[in-house]
């Protein structure tokens, strides 16, 4: 452990004390309703007490009770949220909305409160320390985007805006969560190409086997159901989630955000929402995706190309690929033109496995441990984690990573209390939909693909935890540019692709062998096919999601435009009545900014060559530097500084090319 570490380390000793998120563990409706109320209420009080100040404005009588204002709304908006998305009981599930959305009503208030402020015009900082400096600043930033100066009529009907946009964005979100559609097969040949053990878990009852679009039943038969019908069927499915409930839902989002970006001064919401992320404008945000529609060009070509002809082995007049096609079809590529199957990695991934190997890499490299503790939870099969540095404890984390009835069907990571130095330490909780060992029959075998979503969402989760000693909510992780905010998760991908990273915990879940150093070089290999594609896809994503919000939504048709942005950027032809945009669920979250994703993937890849420099990736001495400058700023420092800061110069594209080139040849 570098010296660095444990002095970080110090400062989450007590007085920072672990304190119990009240929400989250609610066990019904009305204690929902009850843990909420006061929550926002002693917020409210807090809020009298600034603008009670006759005297001069200080720290002491403006900052520290802002910073508790904040404090009691985050947990109420975070843990409410949490609630909406986890909870096995519907009610409980609904009153988790509307404490998040009474949470978020609050903080626009707050926003809008011209007393508040002027109190804070009022606020002299200029000898005190940088990060309450900065903190200041975000403050003062943020009052002048929520339209504090605006006149009264003005600030009312963007606070009902404000509380619309909250309610519709959760209605976009409940209905894809609660849409959980399945195709029924009447034989089990019908599954030929998936692996045994996922055949053996879905026996068929009443002589149909039902498959649903939850992940862990979806994806594989995406990558391996060799009869092109069955995955036709599960992708009309998958890609109509949320249809038709959420057309008119997201048109209503549109047009309520794009009212609300032009009541405060905006051509547009994409304008909006990215003033403050580190890429500064819509401009250059649409401008980004075209950097990286040029680089991708040709390698997008030839990957698809390749695709095409290895089609036409199984339809010989095969001109295009369907949208059933590019997982199936990378997957027998990699296996014929590069020796590897995605189902040789499977053995070797044992979810047990997976998740304390993400324990022991990450310990080793920032010098923690992990200790299971006894905690009460949402759901019973979901495990709460103590993390500690040299004795003292850092945080907690929660681990909720199998699919239910009701829950989030995707994966994330959901703060639930934020760090605050001598205050309160950090608790987080991490949401994916792994197979469940309780459920299968045999080991929980995992795809690769599923380690590596673990590995990147426990990268968010450490984030949480290693930024709990900040001094200010304004400059804790979750005030972060956004589109800074997926960088540190991407980068932790990395020890789930290279043999350093796996062989330590990687095991034949029969003979205990370590997965071979060969079959991961092979595997990283064949992984580099079709990345060009692949990234396309997700500049598609980006595009629409900046196409949704960069114009005015009475000339939108979200389906005509999804058509033709799909036509523009990803060469795999539109499925003819699908409605992907009903089902992703980035367009409320992210709304124009899921650029971030490339964005973050860019700095991700340059975040990672000091390790490989080295040519050691467990290296306890560069992930030290690493946390101490990256994680554990938090946002007491603009994204750009903390990168800068890091690399020793400012960031550059060329490992993300190298990347994107890989194996191109």
């Amino acid at each position: 452990m570098t010296t660095s570490t444990k002095a970080r380390g110090a400062r989450n000793v007590s007085p920072a004390r672990m304190t119990t998120p009240k929400l989250a563990l609610a066990t019904s409706p009305a204690a929902v309703d009850r843990i909420a109320k006061a929550g926002l209420s002693r917020g409210k009080t807090f809020l009298s007490r600034i603008l009670r100040v006759k005297g001069r404005r200080s720290i002491e009588n403006t900052l520290d009770p802002y910073n508790e204002i904040l404090r009691a709304a985050y947990e109420v908006v975070q843990q409410g949220e949490l609630v909406f998305n986890v909870h096995p009981n519907a009610k409980v599930r609904d009153a988790g909305n509307r404490a998040y959305q009474a949470g978020m009503s609050f903080l626009t208030e707050l926003t809008l409160n011209r007393d508040l402020y002027e109190a804070f015009e009022k606020l002299d900082v200029r000898s005190r320390d940088a990060e309450t400096r900065f903190a200041v600043f975000k403050i003062h930033r943020d009052f002048k985007r929520a339209g504090v100066d605006k006149d009264e009529a003005t600030r009312g009907r963007i606070k009902a805006l404000n509380e619309e946009i909250t309610a519709i964005g959760s209605e976009f979100d409940r209905n894809i969560n609660e849409d959980v559609r399945s195709i029924e097969l009447d034989s089990p040949k019908l599954l030929e190409g998936l692996p045994a053990d996922y055949i053996a878990a879905r026996p068929a009852k009443e002589g149909k086997i039902t498959i649903t679009t939850n992940y862990p039943d979806a994806l594989p038969v995406f990558q391996y159901a060799r009869n092109a019908e069955v995955r036709r069927r599960m992708q009309w499915e998958f890609l109509n989630r949320g249809y038709p409930k959420n057309m008119a839902v997201l048109d209503r989002l549109l047009v309520k955000r794009n009212e609300l970006a032009r009541l405060l001064g905006y051509g547009n919401y994409a304008e909006y929402v990215t003033e403050d992320k580190m890429i500064g404008s819509a401009k250059a945000a649409a401008d980004f995706v075209g950097k990286i529609e040029k680089a991708s060009g040709p390698r997008t070509d030839k990957d698809y190309k390749v695709l095409v002809e290895r089609k036409r082995k199984e339809s010989p007049f095969a001109e295009a690929l369907d949208s059933w096609d590019p997982s199936y079809l990378i997957e027998r590529v990699r296996a014929e033109q590069y020796s590897f199957s995605s189902q040789e990695v499977r053995p070797f991934f044992q979810f047990e496995k997976v998740r304390d190997g993400i324990f022991a890499i990450t310990g080793k490299l920032f010098g923690v441990r992990y200790a299971r503790v006894t905690s009460p939870t949402w759901h019973e099969s979901v495990e709460a984690y103590d993390v500690f540095d040299d004795g003292s404890r850092l945080g907690r984390f929660y681990l909720d990573l199998h699919p239910r009835p009701g829950k989030f069907n995707h994966a994330a990571a959901f703060p639930l209390i934020v760090g605050l130095r001598g205050t309160q330490l950090p608790q987080a909780a991490l949401v994916c939909n792994f197979p469940d060992p309780r459920t299968t029959k045999g080991p929980a075998l995992m795809e690769h693909n599923d380690v590596v979503t673990f590995f990147h969402e426990f990268g968010h989760l450490l984030h949480d935890i290693f930024s709990g000693g900040s001094k200010w909510l304004k400059t804790s992780m979750g005030d972060i540019e956004w589109d800074f905010v997926e960088a540190p998760s991407q980068m932790l991908e990395e020890w789930a692709r290279r043999p350093e990273g796996l062989q330590g915990f990687a095991t034949h879940h029969e003979t205990g062998e370590p997965i071979p150093k060969e079959l991961v070089e092979r595997m990283e290999r064949a992984q580099a096919f079709a990345r060009g594609l692949l990234v396309r896809r997700q500049i598609f994503f980006a595009a629409l999601s900046l196409a949704y919000y960069n114009r005015d939504p009475k000339d939108i048709d979200t389906t005509a435009l999804a058509k033709e942005l799909n036509a523009a950027y990803y060469p795999v032809p539109w499925y003819e009545g699908t409605h992907f945009q009903c089902n992703f669920g980035h367009l409320n979250g992210y709304s124009a900014v899921y650029y971030t994703y490339m964005w973050s993937l860019v700095i991700a890849k340059d975040l990672f060559t000091p390790f490989q420099k080295k040519g050691v990736i467990l290296d306890p001495v560069q992930a030290g530097k690493y946390r101490r400058l990256i994680l554990e700023p938090g946002s007491a420092k603009p994204a750009a500084a903390m990168v800068r800061e890091y690399l020793g110069r400012p960031p550059r594209f060329d490992a993300f090319r190298r990347w994107l080139d890989q194996g191109a040849s």
